[in-house]
């Protein structure tokens, strides 16, 4: 049943903000916090990649909220009724009937991850020359609309990519560029317009229903398809819920069904929108889905499973009706904007307004003397983990690709995201993360740069491998050391 709570806050008489887990946790999982000599080691044994870090190494987990949120008693219990057939499962009936109840999309194909849905449409939709328009790319969408031969254009606003600001929603698109964009190059060579909920690689900042319906209106005048990425939907429903004007008497579901109106398909990630491993594609149009449906049994499974496995399915369909529970939706962005409001109290640089996925740290501006030819988010990440064994994931140009010439291509940010699954921690452990992060910015001139080693073609931040240059790490270790006596 869903959650009517307007806004997803306790007010705590104190008068302070202070985010309140609205579950109890009874089952636990031990961690392992190592002593800095140990991480310092396991951070070079790992290229200064912290992909590759091996997680019994690591304290808190803040690398993503994919595959890593914790799910309820509901979706675990309903693994257990799992009915395991290759073709014609009624565990997918039931998913099927949830992507109908919550998306109000009738047309349903189930993939084993978000980016094989990102496979699937790019395969179908794209072909040599044609545009994606988009609020902003994500990696792996760039890299598969790219190899289909498509090209993407960024048609973000002027607020997108300011750091410090407080406009709600820096995700949105701007209709302006987007006309533009059509005018100049034509409505035929557009293959679609692509809208992400929750803009990963500039700070998980959402978009309001106000763009979503403006740019509905031109798709329609020029007969342009529009997709949406729904993976970090729940969080962008939240601050439409809590910031944008007559939003915030209406249900979840309003929102949401709301919002499928202004897409003709849709796609999303389970690990996050579902907290469960798979991923599916969405529609109301039958031609759409026609497009679509021989590719899933060719690239992924049969209809009925599309890559998954039948138990993640059960939970994922509990999980897509989770969605509509604002204490769910809610406790992520709680968490971050406590984060965030820390780090902008002791003027540490982060990205404002807090967003989704994660609190973000302004690598740029936290250690402003390392180039972005030495990468200073990569850095950043490097040196967070050194002293405190938290894992981040860089989101700047290590994240980024090379020129036809071999240059890199400079991001147009450098942030530290510092992920928050849902469900996942506890306050005092935040609280641990933004002390150690405090230390390391009052410490910030002993971090360096990093240099390649081992640098694949493709996607190079999963696996490439880097080095610190002129062994700023031993300096690192030496202040800590010096500050915090034996403590880990």
């Amino acid at each position: 049943m869903e959650n009517t709570q307007k806004d997803g806050k306790v007010r705590f008489f104190s008068g302070k903000e202070i985010p309140l887990e609205m579950h109890k946790v009874r089952v636990v999982q031990k961690l392992n916090l190592l002593p800095i000599e140990e991480r310092k080691k396991a951070i070079e044994e790992a290229g200064f990649n912290t992909f590759l870090l091996q997680n019994k190494d690591v304290f808190l987990d803040m690398l993503t909220d994919s595959g890593t949120n914790a799910m309820s008693d509901n979706q675990v219990a309903a693994m257990m009724v799992a009915d395991d057939s290759y073709a014609g499962s009624f565990s997918y009936t039931k998913l099927e009937k949830a992507v109908a109840d919550v998306f109000n999309q009738k047309y349903f194909l189930p993939v084993h991850q978000g980016r094989a849905a990102e496979h699937i449409i790019s395969q179908a939709f794209v072909t040599k020359g044609k545009i994606v328009a988009t609020n902003y790319h994500f990696t792996t969408t760039k890299a598969h609309i790219e190899l289909a031969g498509g090209k993407v254009v960024e048609i973000y606003t002027d607020e997108a990519l300011k750091i410090k600001s407080d406009h709600p929603f820096k995700g949105n698109m701007d209709t302006k560029k987007l006309e533009d964009l059509i005018n100049s190059n034509g409505a035929s060579s557009i293959a679609f317009i692509r809208f992400e909920a929750g803009t990963n690689l500039i700070g998980g900042q959402p978009f309001s229903m106000q763009n979503m319906k403006d740019v509905w209106k031109i798709s329609r005048r020029h007969n342009i398809k529009v997709l949406m990425d729904i993976s970090l939907i729940n969080e962008n429903l939240y601050f439409i819920k809590t910031r944008e004007k007559g939003y915030g008497d209406k249900s979840i579901r309003e929102i949401l069904h709301e919002m499928m109106s202004y897409t003709d398909f849709a796609y999303f990630s389970g690990r996050k929108v579902s907290c469960t491993r798979g991923g599916g594609i969405c529609t109301n149009d039958k031609a759409i889905y026609m497009q679509m449906r021989d590719l899933v049994p060719l690239f992924e499974g049969f209809l009925t499973y599309g890559g998954m496995s039948v138990r993640e399915i059960e939970a994922m369909a509990v999980g897509l009706y989770e969605t509509l529970d604002m204490n769910v939706i809610s406790h992520s962005p709680q968490f971050i904007k406590y984060a965030v409001d820390a780090f902008v109290e002791k003027g540490i640089p982060v990205v404002t307004p807090a967003g989704g996925l994660g609190c973000h740290l302004d690598a740029g501006g936290f250690i402003p003397h390392v180039p972005q030819t030495e990468y200073p988010a990569g850095a950043l990440a490097a040196a967070v983990y050194i002293i405190s064994g938290v894992r981040g994931m860089e989101r700047g140009t290590i994240s980024s690709v090379r020129d036809e010439n071999g240059n890199d291509i400079p991001a147009d940010v450098e942030l530290l995201r510092l992920a928050f699954p849902r469900r996942v921690f506890t306050l005092s452990q935040v609280k641990y993360m933004e002390d150690r992060v405090t230390w390391l910015y009052k410490n910030r001139e002993l971090v360096g740069g990093l240099e390649w080693v081992e640098e694949p073609p493709v996607l190079r931040f999963f696996v490439g491998k880097l080095k610190a240059k002129a062994n700023w790490p031993e300096k690192l270790v030496k202040q800590f050391r010096k500050d915090f006596g034996d403590s880990l």
